[in-house]
C-alpha cells in the first residue's frame, strides 16, 4: 500500500490525541495519521487480524493446543486451521511440540511462545470490550486474579504503577 499523499505544500501533522464524544471533547481534524508501514496496530492486524487466527490464539491461551482439539472446538475446516497454524508458527507466535499417544504416530501440539503469550492482554481487553458493548448477557468467562479471585480489568498503567484513565491517554509520535 502506498503512503497517503498530502496536499501540495502540506506538512505531515501528527496531533496524537484521543477524542471522546462522551467526554465533551471537540474533534479536531488531523492532516494525516502515521504511515501504515510504521504503525504497530496495522502490523498486528496484518498478522493476527482475522477471526480464526484470534480464536486459535484464544484457544491456546485456554490450553487447547492439539490440532484435533482445536478443529473440533472451533469447528473450522482442517485446511483453514492448518494454514493458520503454519502462519502462526512461521511468525513465532506458536511453536510445534511433538507428542505421541500409546499406539499412535507422533503428532504435534501448538504451544504459545512468549511472543504469543504477550497477546493475552490485548485479547483480554477485546474480550472485556465485547462483553461491555456487544453481549446482551454476561460472558461465560471472567478475568480474575489467580489465588485471590478478585476481578481484573484491562487498563493503562503508568511507568510508576499508577492506573491512568483512558481519557488522559494520548498518542505521541515516536522520537
Amino acid at each position: 500500500m502506498a503512503p497517503p499523499r498530502l496536499r501540495d505544500g502540506a506538512k505531515s501533522l501528527y496531533r496524537f490525541f484521543m477524542a471522546y464524544d462522551d467526554a465533551g471533547m471537540q474533534a479536531r481534524s488531523i492532516e494525516s495519521a502515521p504511515l501504515l508501514e510504521r504503525c504497530g496496530l496495522a502490523a498486528a492486524i496484518d498478522l493476527v487480524g482475522d477471526r480464526w487466527t484470534l480464536l486459535i490464539i484464544r484457544g491456546a491461551l485456554y490450553g487447547v493446543t492439539r490440532f484435533d482439539d482445536m478443529q473440533s472446538s472451533l469447528g473450522l475446516p482442517r485446511t483453514v486451521l492448518s494454514n493458520r497454524l503454519k502462519k502462526l508458527v512461521g511468525s513465532g507466535l506458536l511453536r510445534k511440540r511433538p507428542y505421541k499417544e500409546q499406539g499412535q504416530r507422533t503428532r504435534h501440539q501448538y504451544v504459545l511462545t512468549s511472543k504469543g503469550v504477550d497477546l493475552a492482554l490485548p485479547l483480554m481487553a477485546l474480550m472485556q470490550w465485547g462483553e461491555k458493548h456487544i453481549l446482551e448477557t454476561p460472558g461465560t468467562t471472567s478475568l480474575v486474579e489467580r489465588g485471590a479471585g478478585a476481578p481484573l480489568h484491562a487498563g493503562l498503567i503508568s511507568e510508576d504503577g499508577r492506573p491512568v484513565d483512558l481519557r488522559k491517554a494520548q498518542f505521541r509520535a515516536a522520537s
